[in-house]
């Protein structure tokens, strides 16, 4: 069975061509148009009456994996740069790295390299890409470097998908639950206690306490403004000041469960840095440098800078990250110091540790649920059995 598909691509001239193709499946149309020499840079299935010419739309990180896959791509077919930077600044699908792009073209047609005109836009694109991209360029491997970038931002957004994703649950169940209960507390409660001051009589301890947290809840609705508020400014004041910060995430660190899986999460991220730069041909001093930014956790981040002085002077990498990150990844790094493969078994690392990170976060989902569950049907059961012991007081007291 043929499905309709509408496909974006680029020519060896560098023109943008669209149109549609009836094919059985998305990969038979990647086929027609390599064979008719088309280069696709969008290709999705027609849905539905209003799926007529439209204009591709993505997230900024989206569009720059995209054209850097693309880019790889173009370049290798032999696509002279300046036309592949043209033809990208008019399908990027993002305004922002559209405008970039085009200030790119400029750059590089006044005679800058790619890289030199990249750096000049670190809000789009990082140190590691614009090392990587000057180890392509001066290597003339940049078609490779690009791709290698493209699997990198690929494997980056599909980790920060799956993470998102296991966090969506969890947390509309937890504004559900907190929804809940403040309406029991602010709109229930009241009107019951109202009823029960009508008719008098000593109420049970649960009964006094549930109407006691609903008075301070509806009557002292300030103060919690207020509590918000201050907390709000100490974050703030918190999340801007350099030394509280790093304590923050040094503290971090030593708590039990999250702090070890922080640790890995910040060791797959340098691993994975470092040893993409390293494939590139980027000393391993320069590459530990640029990777260091990688890493989220301040705290880590000072170790690590700790660790590029003691390579600086002389040492091997594994001795200076020994106490920073765990043995397995010292050991690791090691024996790809000893063998020459330090680049290989960095990516090595990283995947352990990537696996290791989504299997955490699935199992705390996995236990999230149902802790969350229990929660609210405890909050919920005491509100309940306060109120039937109030009932039921009321009626002994008449009787």
């Amino acid at each position: 069975m043929s499905v309709s598909f509408r496909y974006r691509a680029a020519t060896l001239e560098g023109q943008a061509v669209e149109g549609t193709l009836q094919a059985p499946s998305r990969q038979a149309v990647l086929d027609q148009l390599h064979r008719q020499r088309l280069y696709p840079m969008a290709v999705e299935e027609v849905t539905g009456p209003s799926s007529g010419r439209r204009r591709w739309r993505q997230s900024r990180s989206s569009a720059i994996a995209v054209w850097t896959r693309n880019a790889a791509t173009l370049v290798g077919a032999g696509m002279p740069l300046d036309r592949v930077l043209a033809f990208s600044a008019d399908t990027a699908g993002h305004e922002g790295v559209s405008a970039t792009l085009r200030s790119v073209q400029r750059s590089v047609q006044e005679g800058a390299t790619l890289s030199d005109a990249l750096s000049r836009h670190p809000r789009y694109f990082g140190p590691l890409f614009v090392a990587m991209v000057s180890a392509g360029e001066e290597s003339g491997a940049l078609d490779a470097v690009l791709d290698r970038l493209a699997d990198h931002l690929d494997e980056s957004a599909e980790f920060r998908s799956q993470v998102q994703a296991a966090l969506l649950y969890p947390a509309l169940m937890a504004l559900v639950s907190a929804v809940g209960v403040t309406v029991l507390l602010v709109v229930v409660v009241p009107r019951f206690s109202a009823i029960l001051r009508d008719v008098g009589g000593t109420l049970p301890f649960s009964t006094r306490l549930l109407v006691g947290i609903s008075l301070v809840l509806s009557k002292a609705w300030w103060l919690w403004l207020l509590l918000l508020a201050g907390g709000a400014y100490a974050i703030y004041a918190a999340a801007n000041d350099p030394a509280r910060l790093r304590a923050w995430h040094r503290q971090r660190l030593a708590w039990p469960w999250t702090g070890e899986l922080e640790l890995k999460f910040g060791a797959a991220r340098l691993t994975r840095t470092l040893g993409l730069l390293l494939k590139s041909g980027i000393p391993v001093l320069s590459a530990l440098r640029i990777a260091r930014g990688s890493v989220p956790n301040l705290a880590l981040g000072e170790d690590i800078a700790r660790a590029v002085t003691v390579v600086a002077e002389g040492s091997a990498l594994a001795p200076a990250l020994a106490g920073v990150f765990p043995p397995m990844a010292v050991q690791m790094i090691a024996v790809g110091e000893e063998s020459g493969r330090l680049d290989d078994l960095c990516l090595r690392v990283a995947d352990a540790y990537d696996g290791e990170v989504r299997r955490a976060m699935r199992t705390a989902v996995a236990l999230v649920e149902p802790a969350m569950i229990i929660l609210f049907g405890i909050l919920v059961g005491f509100v309940a059995l306060a109120m039937l012991q109030a009932i039921y007081s009321i009626n002994s007291s008449a009787f």
